[in-house]
């Protein structure tokens, strides 16, 4: 079974998230608008119970922390993804740091870039006219994260929560 650790954020930067992922990301429908701290990850039931309760305990030594985002930003040329580019702190980095140490054998692909995707799988064409008109707006939003979430993939391909983590709760 495949899963994942993300961050939702709030009905507001999801519902501003959604009204360009609506156009502009084929993933729309699978998931939520979310900062992803996991990629996705095979594991059984057993692994991920054991998982689980490691996530349960960094949950309990990291609290919660302002998540702010800026700006629209790209990770063109390595990828037509457009997203709202999140402020990196030192908790999320931490919180992030932590929990992709507990599956040491999955390697990561990319730096840890926080970030919240509202568009891809763009042409280069499309992508470079809708990164064009949406790279010079501010998007000044900032809100408390208090919780993380352990995911799993579905059959059909979408994702849905396994369990909740809050941070700094028992």
């Amino acid at each position: 079974m495949k899963f994942g650790v993300v961050i939702f954020p709030s009905k507001k930067l999801q519902d501003l998230a959604n009204s360009f992922r609506k156009r502009y990301d084929p993933h729309y429908s699978l998931i939520t608008p979310h900062l992803t701290l996991k990629n996705g990850f095979e594991a059984n039931e057993e692994e991920v119970v054991n998982f689980a309760d490691k996530l349960r305990q960094i949950a309990k030594n990291n609290n919660e922390f302002r998540l702010k985002t800026l700006k629209i930003s790209s990770f063109q040329p390595v990828n037509n993804v457009i997203y709202f580019k999140i402020e990196p702190t030192k908790e999320l980095n931490k919180l992030h740091n932590e929990i992709n140490q507990e599956i040491s054998e999955q390697s990561l692909d990319y730096a840890f870039v926080p970030h919240i995707t509202i568009g891809q799988k763009l042409s280069s064409d499309e992508h470079s006219d809708v990164y064009g008109s949406l790279r010079m707006k501010r998007f000044d939003h900032e809100e408390t994260i208090d919780r993380f979430h352990l995911l799993y993939q579905l059959d059909n391909g979408s994702w849905t929560v396994y369990e909740t983590f809050r941070l700094g709760k028992e």
